[in-house]
């Protein structure tokens, strides 16, 4: 049992205790930004399968675990890695060869379903999707959603609106609740029990922490609770949520941690050029993986073969947050 004042264990540990093969798992972060990468590394290097993965609009993250062939199912609005990949390569690819199953939903739609399950309600109700193909296209057969509890029994609902025609909408859209068995996340600054402060946006982590049964959070700075304390109102996660704390400095690279650094363009280019890889036995996007991830034992060692240069490089400016040097072409 995790003790409740001191919940930090390694990385390795806090996966292998808490993501198992066929989980219902969401990871935060937002395309470029805060994707808990040092994470995403260790699910692959662990060779964890068949999840069900749940994001709101992530990036690298996703794009890896789907590369890694991690990922058997998934729900998400969008997948992008900005100019490196405005559409995120192998999520496109494996929707448009059936390699996984999938159901999108629109970014308020997402961020609703997150919210949904922190409340502790079964749904919320949206205008969100009206008139789209969101609500007509399903993922997911009948069968399959009787197969596994976890997934809810519809994408969606339309009914008619209980309170009348108000403002022109006779109709409203039902989005169900998300509910993970485990949510991970980055974060600038956390203490021994949990207790989270996340620098700049925020995007849906705090409800997709709040919606989950078991929460793994990595840090780049683990610090004394008198610290969190010192400023309370920026502290957006009570540490009951968190299951386990991670200290993993630049543990969202190669995304982008404001206050910290930035993204390094430069490598996502070089992920997007392996990830494009058509050739029938995938050399290019192999030699990547085992350089990088299969062929380190963990983050800190990734980090080594990217080099002190290019991590300076993207080192955040201490007025504006982000990297005043990189060049984002």
């Amino acid at each position: 049992m995790t003790n409740h004042l001191n919940k930090v264990m390694p990385l390795k540990q806090a996966i292998e205790q808490y993501v198992k093969n066929g989980s219902h798992i969401s990871i935060g972060g937002f395309t470029l930004n805060r994707n808990p990468m040092a994470a995403v590394y260790e699910i692959i290097r662990q060779n964890i399968k068949d999840l069900h993965l749940y994001a709101h609009s992530n990036g690298t993250g996703l794009d890896e675990l789907i590369g890694a062939g991690c990922i058997s199912k998934l729900e998400i609005a969008y997948a992008g890695n900005g100019k490196a990949a405005p559409t995120c390569i192998r999520f496109a690819r494996s929707i448009q060869n059936n390699e996984i199953l999938f159901e999108d939903y629109s970014n308020y739609m997402m961020s609703l379903r997150f919210m949904a399950g922190a409340m502790g309600v079964p749904f919320l109700p949206t205008l969100s999707g009206l008139g789209s193909d969101i609500l007509t296209k399903w993922g997911f057969s009948r069968s399959m959603r009787k197969s596994d509890p976890k997934i809810a029994d519809k994408k969606l609902a339309v009914i008619d609106n209980p309170f009348g025609d108000w403002a022109e909408a006779s109709k409203v859209v039902l989005v169900p609740a998300i509910n993970p068995d485990i949510t991970i996340i980055h974060v600038q600054k956390a203490d021994a029990m949990g207790t989270c402060s996340i620098k700049g946006l925020s995007f849906a982590d705090i409800e997709q922490v709040k919606a989950s049964k078991n929460v793994i959070v990595t840090c780049e700075k683990l610090v004394k609770k008198e610290e969190l304390r010192q400023n309370p109102d920026l502290n957006q996660i009570p540490f009951i949520h968190v299951s386990a704390v991670c200290h993993v400095p630049m543990g969202g690279y190669p995304t982008a941690v404001y206050g910290h650094y930035d993204y390094d363009s430069k490598y996502l280019r070089k992920f997007a050029i392996a990830a494009k890889d058509q050739n029938k036995n995938q050399d290019k996007f192999k030699k990547y993986q085992d350089k990088y991830i299969y062929g380190v034992k963990d983050h800190e060692a990734f980090l080594a073969i990217v080099g002190q240069k290019r991590i300076d490089a993207i080192k955040a400016d201490p007025r504006t947050g982000y990297s005043v040097n990189m060049k984002r072409d």
